[in-house]
């Protein structure tokens, strides 16, 4: 399959991803990319092109998804894909904090590279700026995880017998501690900011209630 439909593959998965759908782009990366540096049946620079086109196209349809739709449709449609009130919450804080920063780094963290096109679009972000940090976050996160893994899996292709199987074994586990430990942090970064975002939302929430009628 990879090797009749690979660049396809990877372009799709990416960028429905981008859009908002929980599905495995990341990992879709890694594997086609440990194939074409082990085998050779695919092209390390079109995995990346696919890859990081399928990024950019993804977040923009999301962007105009939720400027479209607005914070209202999400609010009311947005748990059916996983978008909870927690996450949108937590979405409009980060956007008001840090914008374009959270368009790029997004990429690179899990719960938000699912959601942040849409809520890039439904909090009212500028589209130029959107656009430049999103081509940099895809530019970035797609090519690096791509050509970082082929080289990974070109060194494995060098040494055959018992010291290939090892280094393949050792590279493997490599990248899972890796992932493992964008998880940790991943989440207690995520929970410390959606800490700020209630107690944010609560102060506004008094500061209206203040405001003479």
């Amino acid at each position: 399959m990879l090797v009749h439909y690979g660049y396809g593959v990877v372009g799709i998965i990416v960028m429905f991803e981008s859009m908002g759908l929980p599905l495995p782009a990341e990992s879709v990366i890694i594997a086609a990319s440990l194939y074409a540096g082990s085998t050779h049946h695919l092209e390390i620079r079109w995995i990346a092109l696919a890859a990081v086109l399928g990024a950019i196209m993804g977040d923009n349809i999301g962007y105009l998804i939720g400027h479209h739709f607005g914070y209202g449709i999400l609010k009311k449609h947005g748990h059916k894909v996983g978008m909870t009130e927690e996450r949108l919450m937590l979405g409009r804080y980060l956007f008001r904090k840090h914008g374009g920063i959270v368009v790029f780094l997004g990429r690179f963290i899990a719960v938000l590279r699912v959601f942040v096109a849409l809520l890039a679009g439904a909090n009212r972000m500028p589209w130029h700026s959107f656009l430049f940090f999103n081509a940099l976050g895809g530019i970035c996160w797609a090519g690096g995880y791509a050509f970082v893994t082929y080289e990974l899996g070109k060194q494995i292709e060098k040494i055959s017998g018992p010291a290939g199987i090892a280094m393949a074994i050792v590279g493997v586990a490599c990248l899972i501690g890796a992932l493992i430990f964008l998880k940790k942090n991943e989440k207690r970064l995520t929970d410390e900011a959606l800490k700020q975002a209630q107690a944010d939302e609560l102060r506004d929430e008094a500061r209206t209630d203040k405001k003479p009628s």
